[in-house]
Parts: C-alpha cells; sequence; structure tokens
C-alpha cells in the first residue's frame, strides 16, 4: 500500500466522517450477525444476503441511503474476507469497530482519471460524493491502480492508500548471510557489527508527552479540554508511529538489498508482551517493570522489521529458534550464561572471546545455532549452508 497525507476541506471532512461512519456502522452490524450464531441455529448470512438486506435497509433508512452504496458494499466484502481469512485460521476473529479508533473505508472500480497529479507536490483523488481530494504527492503514484482506502488515524490526520504490490528488492546474488538480533536498548543488532535503533520521540517531545498525560488524567470526561488534550497526546503518538515505521522502511530495504539471505529470531512477540496485571485473586508479580518492558518491545518495531523483511525479500528471510544464542559463543560455540556479563557486554568463559552481546547473539543466528536445553548444537540449517564469507568478513 502506497500512503500519502490527505488535505480535504470542512465539508469534504464531514463527508469523510459519514462515510467512515456507515462503513462501521455496516461492518458491525455484520460482526453482530456472525456473533449471534450457535451450533444448531442456523448460518450466518454470508456476503450476498448481507448485500439484499443493506438494499432493504437503505429504502428503509435515509441516512443510510444518503451515504454511498459503493462504501457501504465494500464494508461487507472486507468482513466476508476477513472471516474467510478466521476460518483458514491465519487471522484472528473479526471484531467489533469503535469510533475513533477505527476510522476509514475503501473506494473500487477506481479509474484512471480518478487519481491525476497537479504539480510537483500536490495530487488530486475523486472519492464518492466528497468530490476532487488534495493529497500530498511526496512519489509518484503506482500505475494501474484499481481502488484506495481512505482513513483517520487518531490525530485526526487523513490518509489515502492506494492498493498496489510493489516488486520484490533483488537479491545482490554476493552469498552473503545477516544474522538480525532484536533487543530494547538497541532495536536491532546485525552479524556485520552494525547496530541499528529506531528514532522515536525526542527528550523535549517526551517531557511533552507526559504534561500532557498528566493534564488528560485531571480533565473531566466529555469536556472540551479533554478532548484537545486526547487529540494533541494522540498527535505526539502518530509522529511517534511514523518515524518508527520510516525506520523500518528504510532498514529493511537497506538490508534485503545487501545480503542474500536473512537470519531472524522466531519470536511470538504477542506472548512476550502480554500483561502480566494477572486477576485480582492471583495478582501478578513485577507489573509496572513488565509494562515497561512491554512498552520498549513495541516501540522498538520488532514485528514491523520483520514483516517488511518478508515483503521484500520473499523467501530469503529464515527465522531460527533463538534459544540460547545468547549465550554461545560464536567463535569457539561455547555455552555458559555467565559469558553474558551484562546487558551490553559478552565475553566468553572458555576462550576470552569478548565482543558487544547483541552482535555475538546476532552471529549465532546467522550461522543458525539454536543451543538445546542440554547444551549441544541443534542447528536450525544444515552445515553446509554455514555463511563462512559473512563470518569471516565480520
Amino acid at each position: 500500500m502506497s500512503r500519502y497525507r490527505l488535505y480535504p476541506s470542512a465539508q469534504q471532512e464531514a463527508v469523510l466522517s459519514r462515510h467512515c461512519a456507515h462503513a462501521r456502522y455496516v461492518w458491525n452490524l455484520a460482526v453482530e450477525q456472525h456473533a449471534h450464531w450457535q451450533p444448531g441455529r442456523r448460518s450466518a448470512p454470508g456476503y450476498i444476503e448481507q448485500c439484499r438486506q443493506l438494499t432493504a435497509a437503505r429504502a428503509e433508512n435515509q441516512w443510510l441511503r444518503e451515504g454511498s452504496q459503493m462504501v457501504q458494499q465494500q464494508a461487507l466484502r472486507d468482513f466476508a474476507q476477513a472471516i474467510a481469512h478466521y476460518f483458514s485460521g491465519t487471522h484472528r476473529r473479526p471484531r467489533w469497530r469503535k469510533a475513533g479508533r477505527d476510522e476509514g473505508f475503501r473506494v473500487v472500480a477506481v479509474k484512471s482519471g480518478d487519481v491525476r497529479r497537479l504539480n510537483r507536490n500536490w495530487g488530486q483523488v475523486r472519492v464518492p460524493k466528497a468530490g476532487w481530494i488534495r493529497f500530498r504527492q511526496s512519489r509518484a503514484v503506482p500505475a494501474g491502480v484499481k481502488s484506495f482506502r481512505v482513513t483517520q488515524d487518531r490525530g485526526g490526520r487523513w490518509h489515502v492508500a492506494f492498493a498496489a504490490i510493489p516488486d520484490p528488492v533483488p537479491a545482490p546474488s554476493n552469498g552473503q548471510v545477516v544474522g538480525i538480533d532484536r533487543g530494547v536498548v538497541v532495536s536491532v543488532a546485525l552479524s556485520t557489527g552494525e547496530m541499528l535503533t529506531v528514532s522515536g520521540l525526542s527528550a523535549r517531545e517526551q517531557r511533552r508527552l507526559r504534561r500532557l498525560q498528566r493534564q488528560l488524567a485531571r480533565s473531566r470526561r466529555g469536556s472540551g479540554r479533554r478532548g484537545k488534550t486526547k487529540t494533541a497526546v494522540a498527535r505526539l503518538r502518530a509522529r511517534e508511529a511514523d518515524r518508527r515505521k520510516d525506520w523500518a522502511e528504510k532498514a529493511s530495504t537497506d538490508i534485503a538489498r545487501r545480503f542474500d539471505m536473512i537470519c531472524v529470531e522466531e519470536l511470538n512477540i504477542g506472548a512476550m508482551t502480554g500483561s502480566a496485571r494477572g486477576t485480582a485473586s492471583q495478582p501478578g508479580r513485577n507489573v509496572a517493570a513488565k509494562a515497561r518492558l512491554n512498552r520498549g518491545i513495541l516501540a522498538s518495531g520488532w514485528g514491523l522489521l520483520v514483516r517488511r523483511l518478508e515483503d521484500k525479500a520473499p523467501g530469503r528471510v529464515e527465522k531460527v529458534t533463538p534459544a540460547f544464542t545468547s549465550q554461545r559463543c560464536s567463535a569457539c560455540g561455547h555455552v555458559d550464561a555467565k559469558s553474558r556479563e551484562s546487558q551490553a557486554v559478552f565475553a566468553c568463559t572458555a576462550c576470552g572471546y569478548a565482543c558487544n552481546a547483541d552482535v555475538n547473539a546476532a552471529r549465532n543466528i546467522a550461522a543458525g545455532h539454536a543451543v538445546t536445553a542440554r547444551g549441544g548444537d541443534g542447528a536450525a540449517r544444515p552445515a553446509n549452508r554455514e555463511p563462512q564469507l559473512l563470518l569471516q568478513s565480520a
């Protein structure tokens, strides 16, 4: 998806908000219909039957009839695809969409004249019932666009994303393999010795964010001041997310261009960032520390980086079991927890080899070494695929 910043007028923004509300309303009705189903009952209606019901609902409700039929039907089609992915086991069950959080709609059957360039920096896109809306054309729009999606983030910014599958990054064909170790202090450490860190908020922005959060906690619910403060917090969060996405795009493109094979840790990030709060009867331990760790993991963009690598280098990303990779010496293979002296220092107790702990783990991942609990090597890849060229150059 190629996303661009959208700049609607006040009247156009009102139309876009109505489209979002209609799409969310239709989606939630479809979720309710499927949630009502139980074994022994009649199956929930499919896409065709839901379209018939939508036609009847539009005839009975003027507020729904004033909206775009395409937008509402595409919400049903999106739900049908989501429920199919759920039953195939690849995605979670479709959930309710909430106002202010899930704002967006999709437009299909886009013609070549529905997207045009005005000048060097600006373009226009035709949206049903809203007309031509300007967007910041920071790069060329993909050719042959057939659909696009309009969204609004929590900071109130509108975006348009044109559906297009970019070509993968070609492999350099140099035979080199890289290992990637992900962390919190250092977001990504490569087996070449490079260490990359996500660009987050500056110190000044972090102070302003804390001040706004304290102000938000003091504000009365439903007040205008609370709404303004909430929007200001959302804009700072959106700025942080934009920087994280920009970093992931640049880092993934650079890695995909330089290496033939990319080895990463196979991590269950969802389980790792689960809450430790527990229940009232069995409260969790070190909840505040675990919450800080969860925020650090999510802010480092672990999952985003790997997803973009898989998109840009399909078939060249290999996941390695991370067992004991931080305790194994990449020089001699000795495994000892005492070799990890600190978060950043690794000093082998057997051969004396010393280097950055994250880089040492990345080199073990590049070699495909996962160590079993008994201390033996459980090579995740055949021995003839050892990246000798990279390890010698590193």
